[in-house]
Parts: C-alpha cells; sequence; structure tokens
C-alpha cells in the first residue's frame, strides 16, 4: 500500500514508518519537522496538518492513512487550549475532508486511553462505579485513592474494555475523543473505515525529553542523566500499562492491513487498546529505569497534578483477537534498552530513515506529532 503517515518524524511516528517500510508499504510523511530523506536523496519538505493545500498535495495516489499527528500532553495551563484544539481538532477535520476528497477510504487513527478518563473501578457495596475527578483537598492530604460515589468507601480497581464508558478529563483527552468522534462521523458519511488505536503509556527510543509535555518515563531518565533521583508523585502506586514503541508501530501495520482489507465493515470505526496487558505501578518503572541506569533510588514526594488519574489498565484482548496483537518487548527488557538511549533528542524526535515514495507536485510538505 501507499500510507500517507502525519507525525512521520515524531516519536511514535517515526516509528511506524520504519515499521510499514519493512512491511513492504510505500511511506509518504506529513510533518511540521523534516521527516527524513526522500529517495532522491533530498531533504524532504514541511507542512502542517491544518493545511489543507498541502495535504492534498500528500494525499494525491494515496491508498491509506496512518494519522498520528498530535500535540500530545496535559497541557500546561489553560491558555494551551487553543493550540490543542487546532491542532488536533481542526488538524483532523481537514486530513478528514480531504481524505474524502480524495477518495482515500482507509484510516488507522492514533488515539489514547486518556479517553476513559479513570480506569474500571468497582465498589463492595455498589458494584461497577464510575468515580469523580479526586478532588485537589483530597490529593494535599494524600487521599490518592479514588472513594465510592455513592458511600465514599474505598474502591478496587480493574481493567477497561472499548466499550468502556469514555470520560475525558483534560484538555488533551478531550482532542482525542473529539479525533475519534469526527473520524466516526466521516466513516458513516463516507463508507470509510477506521481503526482507533487507543494507545496506552508508550515508550522506547527517540521519546524526547526535557520537553512541557514528555511523558514520565522521559523525566525520569533525564533525572538520572544528571544524577538525579527520580522524583515519584502521589505514592508511587499508581498503575498504568507501559507499551514499548516498536509494539505500537507493529499494532499500526497490523490494524492498517486489517483495515484496508474491509474489516472492520465500510462505513464503521473500531476502537482497540494497544498495551502489553501487564499492568505495572509508577514506582514499578522508576525502579527498573534506576537500576537500569545505576542512578538514585527513585524518591517518593506526594506531590500531585490536577487532571492525573489514578488508575488505568486496558484489557487488550480486542486487538489480540482482531488484529493479531500481543506485546512482545517485555517490560524489564525494554527499560532498560530505553535507560540506554541517553542520546533522546531534547524536544522532537531525530527524523527516521526510511523510505518516502515521490509526490508528483510541489514539494511535500508536512504536522507534528511531539
Amino acid at each position: 500500500m501507499d500510507v500517507l503517515l502525519t507525525g512521520s518524524a515524531g516519536f511514535i511516528g517515526s516509528h511506524v514508518a520504519e515499521a510499514l517500510t519493512a512491511a513492504g508499504h510505500r511511506v509518504r510523511g506529513l510533518d511540521l519537522r523534516p521527516d527524513g530523506l526522500d529517495p532522491a536523496g533530498g531533504a524532504a519538505g514541511t507542512a502542517d496538518v491544518r493545511d489543507a493545500a498541502a495535504v492534498a498535495r500528500r494525499l494525491r495516489g494515496a491508498d491509506a492513512v496512518c494519522h498520528q499527528a498530535a500535540k500530545v500532553g496535559l497541557g500546561v495551563d489553560v491558555s494551551d487550549l487553543p493550540d490543542y484544539a487546532s491542532v488536533n481538532v481542526h488538524g483532523t477535520a481537514v486530513l478528514l475532508a480531504e481524505m474524502a476528497r480524495a477518495g482515500v477510504g482507509t484510516l488507522v487513527l492514533a488515539s489514547s486511553m486518556v479517553v476513559y478518563g479513570e480506569g474500571a473501578y468497582s465498589c463492595a457495596a455498589h458494584g461497577p462505579v464510575r468515580p469523580a475527578p479526586r478532588p485537589e483537598e483530597a490529593l494535599r492530604a494524600g487521599r490518592f485513592e479514588p472513594d465510592c460515589p455513592e458511600c465514599g468507601r474505598p474502591l478496587a480497581p480493574g481493567t477497561v474494555a472499548e466499550d468502556a464508558a469514555l470520560d475525558p478529563r483534560n484538555v488533551y483527552a478531550d482532542t482525542k475523543l473529539a479525533q475519534e468522534h469526527l473520524a466516526a462521523s466521516w466513516a458513516r458519511t463516507t463508507g470509510g473505515t477506521v481503526a482507533a488505536l487507543r494507545y496506552h503509556n508508550v515508550y522506547g527510543p527517540r521519546m524526547p525529553r526535557d520537553t512541557p509535555y514528555a511523558g514520565v518515563a522521559a523525566i525520569f531518565r533525564s533525572r538520572l542523566m544528571n544524577g538525579e533521583a527520580p522524583l515519584v508523585f502521589e505514592d508511587g502506586a499508581q498503575r498504568r500499562d507501559f507499551v514499548h514503541v516498536r509494539d505500537v508501530a507493529r499494532a499500526n501495520v497490523l490494524a492498517l492491513e486489517r483495515a484496508a482489507a474491509g474489516a472492520p465493515a465500510a462505513g464503521g470505526m473500531r476502537a482497540y487498546n494497544i498495551a502489553s496487558g501487564e499492568p505495572r505501578t509508577i514506582g514499578d518503572m522508576a525502579r527498573a529505569l534506576a537500576g537500569a541506569f545505576g542512578g538514585p533510588r527513585p524518591r517518593v514526594t506526594g506531590g500531585h497534578r490536577l487532571g492525573d488519574v489514578r488508575h488505568i489498565v486496558a484489557r487488550p484482548d480486542r486487538a489480540r483477537r482482531e488484529l493479531g496483537f500481543a506485546a512482545s518487548v517485555p517490560f524489564d527488557v525494554g527499560m532498560a534498552e530505553f535507560a540506554r538511549d541517553t542520546a533522546a533528542p531534547a524536544g522532537p524526535a531525530p527524523p527516521a530513515r526510511h523510505q518516502f515514495v515521490r509526490v508528483a507536485g510541489p514539494s511535500p510538505k508536512v504536522a507534528s506529532e511531539p
């Protein structure tokens, strides 16, 4: 297939480009940053996914789209709202409109586990419940576990399947859910096919460091590189699912090939948890990184960040059953590799070395996936 990959120069996008190329597909990039070399050896151009003319040029002759471009992170403050909405929501709308005009009917969308909000919980007295966002006064007092909204008793965390109620709790999560809604509307209107991949905590080589939107793994590694202990918020018992970026890239290839074959049925969207299926705590991750790095032991601070959820652990059965996807990089092996990746960029990820197809017309342009 000839695949338009947005966010092709980013952390995840660059790995997806390599995986697509290794699987025999041709990749054309679209990113705000230079995304590697074209077949003639010249530097690829740059453009913005919100630029309809640039998107139209890159779509010419494409068979499918893999949409990774996004502004990521929780957001630093309210002033980030316009940028998140512009890049993630408006950019996706532009892409979908141009796909409809070009007659490209296959889309793999990079979504996120943040659309769930808090994970699945049950109360001994009231069964499955949806806890409200944790109040700041409780976090300041060190009461980190969500309580039952009916009786106030402690809740038992569980796993989240794709049919769970969606409850985004920060601006990034709002925009990722908006992307899913837009893609579903596009699919219903055009008869197109969408696979929405809800990534859990992705880590691995090329993950940027020292940016306001860096993942916690990158922040911990940066401190270890400086000889400082990782600072763990709350009590370190927050449960997450850490999935290696090469596994995420492979999931994209599997989803793209399945969607191109007409599954899910034309005119529909199917969501998939892309996760390892082996939950770990933030403390586990900090200790694994510190051990692999040979650095100071993590320090639990009791600090907190509004908008963070306590536990979010996936049930990846659907991806295993329908896509044939199962994570292959063990946690300890992946974290040791990540700890050794000390050449990771301070800002945007470095360009991947992969093959891009030449597109007729003006210089190829590109959108960003930090």
